[in-house]
């Protein structure tokens, strides 16, 4: 059987290269999970339909989803993959990394508060509610300080269950809104933090966590994320409210999307802070009153869920 699909650039290494060996790691109704047998970043390429949510991994294909089981067979490169009776050719690739419009550090500023809103009033609660090291990670990135947050990563890399521990989700959501919105806002400084946290994050994640998590965090090091993550930010950087968008990222999975959302008001908050004290000096007034606002937020509502 023969159909054709759109697949995410980040795709590109495993794609593009002569076919090899790759066994099916997760399957879901809308989403089959592929392990690629192979050294390439990334190595799980997620085969979905349109009702799955859009991973920076994903190859989405409109027709169905074959029978699979976990441990089958499957073979990736040539520009497609197999997988049972079905050969899914690569018909057109989409950027999970658009490049974003430029925004002002006052119009990230006035995004703050809504995210913190938004966040605070949804019954989808972060899985590291009461994290000390997801509370360093916001510290260390308000003030630039790469020792922190490199601290806060190592305790942070494969922290929690699932596919996507809450520890990936918070950094992966970290590391993209630090690139994209320290691009927007011409932040050096935030996306100097964002290639040496995202160096140090990937350097042994595929040992430290599930493979599929391993993929995803290699892809936010590259800025590269799902739509709903993406929606968020192009809301922040457009001056429209964020609000629609963020409600539906904090519905993914169980945990996931809040988990990500608070990576993403850790990396907002840091742009901020570095605009406003491109040194990243630690005695910035701004860096430490975000940076202590975000470290408070995550001890209140760990103490509100005990």
């Amino acid at each position: 059987m023969d159909a054709t699909g759109a697949a995410s650039v980040a795709l590109r290494p495993v794609l593009d290269p002569p076919r090899r060996p790759a066994r099916v790691l997760a399957v879901f109704p809308s989403a089959i999970y592929l392990e690629v047998r192979a050294e390439l970043e990334p190595h799980v390429v997620a085969v979905t339909t349109g009702a799955a949510v859009r991973l920076p991994n994903a190859l989405v294909t409109a027709g169905a989803l074959p029978q699979a089981a976990v441990g089958d067979e499957a073979w990736v490169g040539d520009g497609a993959v197999e997988l049972g009776r079905l050969r899914l050719r690569v018909r057109r690739w989409w950027d999970p990394a658009p490049p974003p419009e430029r925004a002002g550090p006052a119009r990230l500023a006035a995004a703050l508060p809504v995210l913190a809103g938004v966040c605070d009033r949804s019954p989808r609660r972060p899985g590291l509610e009461g994290s000390a090291a997801a509370g360093l990670l916001a510290a260390g990135c308000a003030r630039a300080s790469l020792l922190d947050c490199v601290t806060a990563a190592e305790q942070l890399v494969g922290l929690g269950p699932g596919l996507t521990p809450s520890g990936d989700d918070v950094l992966a959501g970290t590391l993209v809104t630090l690139r994209h919105l320290g691009t927007a806002s011409g932040t050096p400084r935030a996306v100097w933090l964002a290639d040496w946290l995202g160096a140090a994050v990937a350097f042994d994640a595929r040992d430290r966590t599930t493979a599929v998590s391993a993929t995803l965090l290699h892809c936010a090091t590259r800025g590269q994320a799902c739509a709903e993550v993406l929606a968020v930010l192009r809301g922040v950087t457009g001056g429209r409210s964020p609000e629609p968008a963020l409600e539906r990222l904090l519905g993914l999975g169980h945990t996931s999307g809040a988990d990500l959302a608070w990576g993403l008001r850790v990396g907002l908050a840091a742009v901020v802070a570095l605009a406003g004290n491109p040194s990243g000096n630690p005695s910035g007034d701004l860096a430490g009153d975000l940076a202590g606002d975000l470290a408070g937020d995550l001890a209140r509502d760990g103490e509100r869920v005990r």
